[in-house]
């Protein structure tokens, strides 16, 4: 007889395990059906392995610049690339061994394969069919390979690659052209150009990260170019030759290499295979509602896979307000206005809420509360100058609308403003709110002083 679940999720990456260990907790019966290890594309080939080699390249820059702490280093400061490599490999491995770990502690059923999914009751996995209540698809997402001239025949050889390969290159490049100057694009520029990699970063759109503030895409690029990376902008990749890359920029052709041509254009949605399902689809993506029901009952879909935001915490997030919406266990809905953004470059960028431009085009009566880094006593002791956060309220009620800080670890400070949006905040109650002396966080506390009134250290 064939097994029978309340739910079952097929995909394992941060969105299905998250699911399928909630439903559990909540008392349903779970399976989850994954074809590779458990942790997706975040875990094992994205957000963590790229943290870690940013955390590397931190530690190599910081012994760099020992001295402007007061502190010498004897001999020359270097770095062994495949001891990098192998340190990222072991914190993957661990992380992937406690999520196996935390489903099976919470009973859930781990099926090893291709999930083949017949409708919102079957899901048919190596052979085995299972039946079930409902079906959450969390299959996600594949980087882009796109069809440019000899792109595939270099691909095919190993040296245009996407961030998963990248992530696994034994030899470290002396050189490497970067196609796309989105999130991924410019933390792999950051890791490299560490290391001492000649880096190009190029870029079809007027500008890198297009989706964030301009004042803070303004800083970024600065420092991006200061450090010493080239960001060519307005220019469409041609051809590719096997190390040789052929980009046209105001009219002219030009050709330059690299040892390794990284591809970070995007991503598409793991759709394929789902047509007899009658999902309705946005292109690749299957089309899903604030609880993330699709159009057909009994099937939810969450994460890279609906299109809406590739990040590993929407996809959680999703995977939560699914599950307790199939279980009756609460009307939480998915609000994709106030989702936090994070770029780990140095400094790091952090946002939140609608930019300045955003705010504009939806006629909100706005204030902006900028302050900079250098307010803060302990980034002056952490030696960190570079940065500052914009805060954007509503002019009524001073409610937070929009924040971004570009500053070192800023990417901590965000959560403070997810609370203060999930709570219709306001800068009062923020500045209300004792921040400890000395800690970055004052940042935020002087921020929201300046949207009451003025910030008190500038």
């Amino acid at each position: 007889m064939a097994k029978s679940y309340d739910i079952i999720v097929v995909g394992g990456g941060p969105g299905g395990y998250v699911a399928a260990i909630k439903a559990a907790q909540l008392g349903a019966k779970t399976a989850l059906v994954e074809k590779e290890v458990v942790g997706g594309i975040c875990l094992n080939h994205g957000c963590i392995p790229t943290k870690t080699f940013l955390k590397s390249a931190k530690v190599y820059k910081t012994l760099q610049h020992s001295t402007d702490y007061g502190v010498t280093a004897s001999g020359t400061i270097g770095f062994d690339w495949s001891k990098i490599v192998s340190r990222k490999d072991g914190v993957v491995k661990q992380l992937t061994g406690s999520v196996a770990f935390l489903l099976k502690k919470n009973g859930v059923d781990v099926y090893n394969g291709f999930g083949d999914i017949k409708s919102a009751n079957e899901v048919v996995v190596n052979g085995e069919s299972l039946q079930t209540k409902n079906v959450i698809i969390a299959t996600g997402a594949s980087a882009i390979v796109p069809p440019i001239p000899g792109v595939e025949d270099a691909y095919k050889k190993g040296i245009v690659v996407t961030s998963r390969e990248l992530l696994n290159v034994q030899n470290y490049p002396k050189s490497i052209l970067i196609v796309g100057g989105g999130v991924i694009g410019v933390e792999f520029a950051t890791v490299f150009n560490s290391f001492g990699s000649k880096v190009t970063i190029i870029e079809k759109m007027d500008g890198i990260l297009p989706t964030m503030d301009e004042e803070v895409r303004v800083a970024y690029t600065k420092t991006l170019k200061r450090d010493g990376i080239e960001i060519l902008t307005g220019a469409e990749v041609k051809a590719v030759n096997d190390h040789k890359l052929t980009y046209a920029l105001e009219g002219k052709e030009v050709t330059i290499e690299g040892d390794l041509i990284l591809m970070a254009v995007g991503t598409r949605a793991n759709s394929k295979g789902l047509e007899h399902l009658g999902l309705e689809m946005d292109r690749s993506n299957i089309k899903t509602n604030e609880y993330l029901q699709t159009n057909v009952p009994g099937i939810y879909a969450i994460g890279d896979v609906n299109g809406k935001f590739m990040l590993a915490h929407v996809a959680e997030h999703e995977g939560i307000v699914a599950v307790e919406h199939i279980l009756n266990k609460g009307h939480q809905k998915m609000d994709y206005d106030k989702i936090p953004s994070c770029i780990y470059g140095s400094p790091e960028i952090a946002a939140l809420g609608l930019t300045e431009k955003e705010a504009k085009a939806r006629g909100i009566d706005y204030k902006v509360s900028k302050v900079p880094l250098a307010a803060v006593g302990k980034a002056l002791a952490d030696g960190e100058k570079e940065g500052f956060i914009k805060l954007i309220v509503d002019k009524k009620y001073l409610e937070v609308v929009g924040v971004h800080i570009y500053a070192y670890n800023a990417t901590e400070l965000i959560s403070e403003f997810s609370v203060a949006m999930a709570s219709e905040a306001t800068a009062y109650e923020i500045a209300h709110a004792i921040h400890p002396h000395p800690t970055l966080s004052e940042l935020s506390l002087e921020a929201a002083l300046g949207a009451i009134d003025k910030p008190i250290h500038i």
